[in-house]
């Protein structure tokens, strides 16, 4: 597809984002709306935004997109994507999120909801994205707009993100979270999860202390993303509050990143691992993508469980668990190890707040994670068993064009020559037995992204600058 990436759309406000295009694509997707929904006079959607500088103003572009085609809009303002999602189940409307997630602040998107609170698939999306490129930029071509007096209004809802805020606290146990007596700190990076985070975890009977904790779109304490480099003042919250455990969401509040007693990071990916020990049962399978940590794989084969692999983005493995669900296969916990995880009995989405809730659950004694006592755990005590592995992410910006296809082509050069298992999910996979390199094309931004895993850090580092270094020599 050529507007939709790995996860929506997104792109730099005022080059490929501009309220124009965003209105495009809010009117293609009413249309496709619409057609799925023939019988309602005016059918209605949900749109939120996270706390992006240009938000309001897309917000505004979307909302007129959809009342064009004769939708009406129940405007949530500022909200996690996932609160969205769950207004979207709630009232069985789609909705539409303006955001793009972890980027940096300059960037904003869409990403589209289906009315069971679920990102549209691959199919829907290839309808909206045909009524997309149908369009000319002033509008004159593409789908019909409504008559004057067709046209749909847009209502307010003021309490989305409390009815949020209490459908996790609802799906967790509250109790045993309480009576853990934990101290958290919380970063939501002047995110969507700045409005509702630092609420949940004090009526989950937590202490709480924040830092970035102000919503503002120009994200003035750190970028969006979720990752050390961004994340010293939470370390530094940890230790001076005697933390139990940091908390770090994106822009929109869909993942979550953990931090230690001492302030030290823990890798997502055995974040991942120990939600899915604690779940997991004979017979079950968890999805993930082709970037999968080996932590995964062990926690899998240690509970006797599949383990299914897709292309990078939450949009593939919420279609590979759909299948599964299909074929009667239970599901109970997938994800990345960037901090995006999904529990699909509760919900089939991405959900930072919940998350943070249910590793909360393991350090209050839940689950069953070998070789890690009952009671009240602390972090490192939770994720050691997956402990072992070294990760090294690099990447590599390139300006498109016969740049970008040079790159591809190093990579692909550099994959052949190596004495290794390639798999071509997405990217190109290099296993080694002892360690593997991944590289592959953001899906959201003009990068080439590198991932290695190996028992000891230089190994890692040793396999992903290799391949940064022929790709970056093609480059040249």
């Amino acid at each position: 597809m050529e507007v939709f990436g790995s996860s929506g759309v997104r792109g730099v406000v005022g080059d490929l984002m501009t309220p124009a295009f965003v209105g495009r694509v809010a009117r293609a997707a009413g249309a496709v709306w619409r057609e799925d929904d023939p019988g309602t006079d005016r059918p209605v959607a949900a749109l939120a935004r996270d706390t992006r500088r240009t938000g309001e103003t897309f917000a505004d572009a979307a909302a007129a997109g959809l009342t064009s085609v004769g939708i009406d809009v129940h405007r949530l303002g500022v909200v996690p994507t996932p609160g969205l999602q769950a207004y979207d189940e709630y009232k069985g409307v789609p909705g539409l999120m303006v955001t793009a997630s972890h980027n940096p602040p300059e960037y904003n998107g869409v990403k589209l909801i289906g009315a069971d609170g679920i990102e549209l698939d691959r199919a829907e999306l290839e309808r909206v994205e045909a009524h997309v490129r149908a369009m000319r930029s002033d509008g004159a071509v593409g789908p019909a707009h409504a008559s004057w007096d067709e046209t749909g209004r847009s209502y307010r809802i003021e309490n989305a993100r409390r009815q949020y805020v209490e459908s996790v606290l609802d799906a967790v146990d509250r109790e045993a979270i309480a009576s853990a007596d934990l101290t958290v700190a919380l970063d939501p990076g002047h995110g969507a999860g700045a409005l509702t985070s630092p609420d949940l975890f004090r009526e989950l009977g937590c202490e709480v202390v924040t830092v970035n904790a102000t919503p503002d779109g120009h994200f003035p304490g750190r970028d969006p993303e979720p990752v050390p480099d961004n994340l010293a003042d939470l370390g530094r919250l940890v230790r001076a509050r005697g933390a139990d455990i940091g908390i770090a969401h994106d822009g929109d509040a869909d993942r979550a990143i953990f931090y230690d007693a001492a302030g030290d990071p823990v890798e997502g990916d055995a974040t991942l691992a120990a939600l899915a020990a604690a779940d997991l049962e004979p017979g079950d399978a968890t999805v993930s993508a082709v970037n999968v940590s080996q932590r995964l794989v062990e926690a899998a084969r240690r509970a006797d469980a599949d383990l299914e692999l897709t292309p990078i983005g939450s949009t593939h493995i919420i279609t590979r668990i759909e299948e599964l669900q299909a074929e009667g296969t239970h599901v109970p916990v997938a994800g990345e190890g960037n901090g995006g995880v999904l529990f699909p009995p509760y919900r089939l989405a991405r959900d930072g707040a919940y998350t943070a809730a249910r590793f909360c659950e393991l350090l209050a004694g839940h689950g069953d994670i070998a070789g890690v006592a009952d009671g009240r755990r602390t972090v490192r005590e939770v994720v050691a068993p997956f402990d072992g592995y070294e990760n090294v992410r690099l990447n590599v910006g390139h300006s498109g064009g016969a740049e970008r296809e040079a790159m591809l082509e190093a990579i692909e050069t550099h994959a052949a020559a190596a004495d290794a298992e390639v798999t071509t999910i997405d990217g190109y996979r290099l296993d080694f037995g002892d360690a593997w390199v991944l590289a592959r094309e953001s899906g959201t931004e003009p990068l080439i992204r590198v991932y290695a895993e190996a028992p000891s850090r230089e190994r890692a580092e040793a396999l992903a600058h290799a391949m940064r270094d022929d790709i970056l020599t093609a480059a040249d």
